[in-house]
């Protein structure tokens, strides 16, 4: 027993030598792998003009309303651009994978293993009422939202065990392990809230009191659920001290008005009259037909497809798999044989898409082929639960001559639900257990989406199953989401270059049971929930990509969703006085470091007053 204890106390002396000299790290940024771009002193990032002008006014638009000038809680519909009051630690670059400069911070200190992360703010950094942003605010924050936030917050940093204020200006973030390696570049996207407002405030509470924030823009004025105006704060500590290097060419417009539409179509007429300044179109159709206008002809709107190298995520018609009839797997992938990608594509996309193959599509990040050698290391310990299809075939989405006939296609998914134990009854698909009829619902927000999905709906009332289309307002359409009230809607899962925590709120199990998660499939995968605590672990680039892959393939062979389509482009429209940077950034569009010029502005008035 003595010989026990003297290796007990041995050891955990042996534990506090080596924490004492583990070794830590003080820099302006850290990337998730390899080191920042951008080194100590750098003035700005290659893809600004640091002499861009500052001031005029625009007007850009959104779809339904707003009710809520608190985007952090689950209740509520918050405006589009109320994040421009908001500020974090630390910000990303639109040209790296995943680094983080610091913004609030002006250090970042970290330990070797990743098991701590502190910051220092910057001295000069002030609320918009002039007090200082402290510590006191950042553990105020962290702890508000955990506990009262969106269920998102909750997910993404359920990893850290704790927050300390250190001094007035040093913060510090403890982990629960040294595992999680992005866990000290994800702390610093924290958004960081004062204090002093909001803590005899109700947080958890929709509420029009506006707020103040950090951050470059302040609301000037606002018409409820109709239109909100922000103005660039003349007192914003970020330009009177030019500190922040990160956002140095940024921000640029003096005023930015939203104003809110009841759906596309009269958003697209407003932007065509003059009404608002810059369209991103998302519709193919449109954007081959509806602007054969004089404002474009004669190049007083510019039309500019801009490349870009995000990964494109997913989107795709998503099954609930909470409702009985899409838990089997065999019927998910039968209903993927009645969507014709390649009729669409010719008839109604006017060829302009790809079928998305990946939830990792466009980037190095995506499966294909057989799975590598690399890619079985992390998938044969589960050969015995996975489907067999993924260690001898390549996935493939059925592939259709355009001509919209698919009887083949047709007759493969019968043979899938008879296997599952559908059969026909006076034309009608029935269960032969439950004797329960094949009927449900795709749940759509746009009108614009329903000349899609009605010829899918017709392959699928071919196979017997009865399918109703409902179109709902994006109020009720965000609410019915967030409680998984739904059969089949249509959804994107976005992915950046270093997927992370983030996939545990789109496919984890805990995430499955939560309201207002991003895992609104249902997903509750055993596979799928250990290559995610894998990939948020992983030591290196390569690694993180091996495990990308792997996780991409479970989630492709169980048929969670029928994949859409995607496109490697921005569709933007903007009426032509913006000036932009001669460099473009990779991973964004990067309309944040546009400004106006005001020579062009005042010509294109005039050309709109005379239309």
């Amino acid at each position: 027993m003595l010989r026990f204890l003297k290796y007990i106390l041995l050891t955990f002396l042996v534990l506090i030598i080596s924490n004492a000299n583990a070794k830590t790290y003080s820099s302006h940024a850290i990337a998730m792998h390899g080191i920042p771009k951008y080194e100590e002193g750098f003035l700005h990032v290659d893809y600004i003009n640091p002499l861009a002008l500052k001031g005029g006014s625009i007007v850009r638009s959104s779809i339904g309303t707003f009710d809520t000038f608190n985007p952090f809680i689950l209740k509520g519909t918050s405006p589009s651009g109320i994040y421009g009051l908001f500020e974090s630690l630390t910000s990303g670059s639109s040209d790296e994978a995943f680094t983080e400069y610091g913004l609030l911070a002006k250090t970042i200190e970290w330990s070797e293993d990743r098991s701590w992360v502190s910051y220092i703010l910057r001295e000069e950094a002030r609320w918009h009422d002039g007090k200082k942003v402290t510590a006191d605010d950042v553990v105020w924050t962290f702890n508000t939202l955990m506990e009262k936030g969106h269920p998102f917050y909750q997910y993404y940093y359920g990893d850290v065990k704790e927050v300390i204020k250190e001094s007035d200006l040093k913060v510090k973030f403890n982990f629960k392990s040294n595992t999680n390696k992005e866990l000290v570049l994800i702390v610093g996207q924290l958004p960081i809230l004062p204090k002093h407002y909001w803590e005899n405030k109700n947080f958890d509470e929709t509420s029009l009191d506006i707020p103040i924030g950090s951050g470059p823009y302040k609301i000037k004025s606002f018409d409820a659920g109709r239109s909100i105006t922000y103005e660039l704060d003349k007192n914003y500590w970020g330009f009177k001290y030019n500190k922040t290097p990160i956002n140095i060419g940024k921000n640029n417009f003096g005023t930015i008005r939203y104003d809110y539409y009841k759906d596309r179509g009269i958003e697209r007429e407003a932007f065509k009259s003059g009404d608002i300044d810059f369209f991103s179109e998302n519709s193919s159709k449109e954007w081959a037909t509806a602007y054969e206008i004089d404002s474009v002809k004669n190049g007083y709107i510019k039309k500019q497809l801009i490349p870009h190298e995000n990964p494109q995520g997913m989107q795709g018609f998503v099954f609930n798999i909470r409702k009985n009839i899409f838990k089997d797997k065999r019927v998910r992938e039968a209903l993927t044989y009645a969507f014709d990608f390649e009729w669409s594509n010719k008839n109604l996309f006017y060829e302009a898409y790809t079928r998305t193959d990946s939830y990792f599509e466009n980037s190095e990040l995506a499966s294909s082929g057989l799975p590598s050698k690399d890619e079985l290391y992390y998938l044969e310990p589960y050969t015995d639960i996975l489907p067999k299809e993924i260690f001898t075939l390549e996935f493939t989405n059925p592939v259709n001559d355009g001509s919209g006939y698919i009887r083949t296609q047709l007759q493969a998914a019968t043979k899938l639900l008879k296997e599952a134990g559908w059969k026909l009854n006076n034309g009608k698909l029935q269960n032969i257990s439950s004797k329960e009829y094949f009927k449900f619902e795709i749940l759509l927000y746009s009108p614009a989406f329903e000349r899609i999905v009605f010829p899918f709906k017709d392959n699928l009332e071919k196979l017997g199953i009865e399918v109703s289309v409902r179109t709902i307002d994006s109020a009720q359409y965000q609410k019915r989401i967030e409680t998984f009230d739904f059969d089949m809607v249509v959804q994107t899962f976005s992915q950046s270059l270093s997927p992370g925590n983030e996939q545990r709120n789109f496919w984890g199990s805990d995430a499955a049971k939560t309201n207002g998660s991003r895992n609104i499939i249902g997903i509750n995968n055993y596979v799928v929930d250990s290559l995610i605590e894998k990939l948020i672990n992983a030591k290196d680039r390569n690694e993180l990509i091996t495990i990308t892959k792997a996780l991409d393939r479970v989630l492709l062979w169980n048929y969670y969703l029928i994949p859409n389509w995607h496109i490697s482009s921005y569709r933007v429209l903007y009426w032509d006085f913006f000036d932009q940077p001669n460099i473009k950034p990779k991973y964004s569009l990067g309309f944040d470091t546009w400004w106006i010029n005001q020579k062009k502005y005042d010509l294109i008035q005039s050309k709109r007053s005379t239309n």
